[in-house]
């Protein structure tokens, strides 16, 4: 397994958001405030999925690579560490997709 991973890539963005902004891309979206954070997120999850469909497999890892950076700048935005989200996913493996989509519908 890497040693890189999603943790240490929140790390990352929580320690560059408090860098300068003349040399942090990451303080410098943080700073344009939530709005653009997440205009960032869809125009890369776009990307990814036309990269998806054109079979574009290096495309599609670069692009996965900047949704996973920009999800995880969009939840330092808004206060949500990536903690409770992955707890989220964890609860979700105690039924199959379809069960879960199904108890939405009630």
């Amino acid at each position: 397994m890497s040693d890189f991973d999603l943790s240490a890539l929140e790390r990352l963005v929580a320690e560059r958001a408090t860098a300068d902004p003349s040399v942090s891309y990451t303080r410098q979206l943080l700073d344009s405030g939530i709005e653009k954070c997440a205009k960032k997120l869809g125009e890369e999850g776009v990307e990814a999925a036309l990269a998806a469909v054109m079979k574009d497999r290096e495309g599609l890892t670069k692009e996965s690579a900047d949704v996973l950076f920009h999800l995880l700048v969009v939840l330092r935005a808004s206060g949500i560490p990536l903690a409770d989200v992955m707890a989220e996913l964890k609860s979700r493996t105690t039924r199959t997709g379809l069960e879960e989509k199904a108890a939405r519908k009630q």
